[in-house]
């Protein structure tokens, strides 16, 4: 190797070390390895740089069912990762598009699923993301309307799974990689539809690209900068956003406070509704779902539940708070659950789970759980409950009003039947007759609203 090479690697070198030095507590680099140039880099870099970190280095290799030559790329990458003594973990994904998504956007939904997957505590996925990358980012952004979260494009390094996302690369133009590649003689291979400028990514990076380039040769770094400057400003309204969501969040969990959202002005207002959404990771709304959410669900009557919705969420209005979930499935009322208490039951049409605990003197009388089954319903109408302590029978629609039950949950409150007599409401109330008294056994009811906080 040349010194002028030796140079480059070692500038190479230089800008990967910095970012891994960051990352606290990894115990597993997982190099997302497709076999092309990127991450032919980044895996051989890894390896080089082996002697100066701790942890163990290893590779996955994504099948997205999409290209013949699926097959070969995989054992290409596995002969690699053999010659240097890199583990390898093969996973095929379904990346075909759902109802309005987009190639590009469904491979990588399903690319990032499938790792997901695979990640445990200590891990930390590496991609193989460049200064390129990154200015094709940008300008897609930037063509979409995104705002400074969206235009910050792809951060250096963030939590993702139970670890961290990190692109080592970032500060590196495709040129010096390939630069190094050629220096250590690496081989990879090329995907076909890298090439397909009906692809909006590749149109860019093809057609657009190379002529900003000939005009503004440092146009990716420029961009690259003009991102770090967005993200800079997203942290700061992310700061801004989590005092704001102290104020307003609602005394129930996900939901957030109306009284006290009206009294932000609209940027602001705008700005902790995205942040609580994220929080929540739900798909954030349009500017035009922004704008309904003003119109038809902040200024909507107390007694309305107006929803407003787009792919992946939904926020609802129930009297003065403001509740946000993943939107809720089919649900059969005439379901009839078995439950013998011992483990969780999940109830996904219900947005949640229920769990029994076993307690002393409160609770449901266990006595009256041993020879009587016990299963979980629902509300079809008509069922009436005399909660302990009251000294009269009400309807259980008045009862989940008076509990505060928003209207679209109602039917799905899960409600223990003991033999064909109802014994408790959801961990809401038990009715009389079922109550543990001073020193009895008892289990607990304990009803987690999953729908609400994903």
């Amino acid at each position: 190797m040349s010194s002028r090479a030796k140079d480059r690697a070692a500038a190479v070198f230089d800008r990967v070390l910095p970012t891994l030095e960051r990352l606290p507590g990894v115990r597993r680099y997982r190099v997302a390895f497709s076999g092309g140039l990127d991450s032919t880099v980044l895996l051989h870099v890894m390896a080089a740089l082996r002697p100066h970190y701790a942890a163990e280095l290893c590779a996955v290799h994504v099948d997205h069912g999409l290209q013949p030559a699926a097959a070969d790329w995989a054992r290409r990458c596995r002969a690699v990762c053999e010659a240097r003594d890199i583990p390898l973990r093969d996973i095929a994904v379904d990346a075909r598009p759902g109802p309005g998504e987009s190639p590009e956007a469904a491979a990588r939904r399903a690319r990032y699923a499938g790792i997901r997957a695979l990640m445990e505590e200590g891990d930390c996925l590496l991609t193989a993301h460049h200064q390129d990358d990154q200015a094709e980012t940008v300008l897609l952004q930037l063509l979409r309307g995104s705002g400074v979260a969206g235009l910050a494009a792809m951060p250096p390094h963030a939590p993702f799974a139970a670890g961290w996302h990190a692109r080592p690369l970032l500060g590196l133009a495709r040129a010096e990689l390939k630069a190094y590649a050629e220096a250590y003689t690496l081989s990879w291979v090329d995907d076909p539809t890298n090439f397909d400028t009906g692809l909006r990514r590749n149109h860019l990076r093809h057609e657009i690209l190379p002529r900003l380039r000939g005009q503004w040769p440092a146009f990716a770094r420029t961009l690259s900068r003009s991102a770090a400057h967005c993200a800079e400003t997203a942290r700061l309204l992310d700061e801004i956003g989590a005092e704001d969501l102290a104020a307003v969040a609602g005394p129930r969990a996900a939901t957030l406070s109306i009284d006290a959202l009206m009294q932000l002005s609209p940027e602001r207002l705008n700005n902790v509704v995205r942040y609580w959404l994220r929080t929540l990771e739900l798909p954030l709304p349009t500017t035009a779902h922004l704008e309904r959410l003003h119109e038809d669900i902040l200024k909507a009557a107390q007694d309305s539940a107006p929803l407003l919705t787009w792919p992946g969420a939904e926020v609802r209005r129930y009297r003065s708070l403001l509740y946000a979930m993943w939107p809720l499935p089919e649900h059969d009322p005439e379901r009839i659950v078995p439950w013998d208490l011992a483990a969780p039951l999940d109830l996904p049409t219900c947005g949640g789970r229920l769990v029994a605990r076993h307690s002393a003197g409160s609770g449901i009388r266990r006595v009256l759980l041993k020879d009587r089954p016990v299963t979980v319903r629902f509300r079809r109408g008509g069922e009436h409950c005399r909660p302990a302590g009251r000294g009269h029978t009400h309807e259980l629609r008045k009862l989940l009003q008076e509990s505060a039950v928003p209207s679209w949950l109602r039917e799905r409150v899960p409600l223990l039947y003991v033999g064909d007599e109802l014994a408790a409401v959801a961990d809401l109330f038990i009715c009389e007759g079922f109550q543990a008294g001073e020193g009895e056994a008892g289990v607990e009811l304990e009803w987690t609203f999953q729908a609400l906080a994903p």
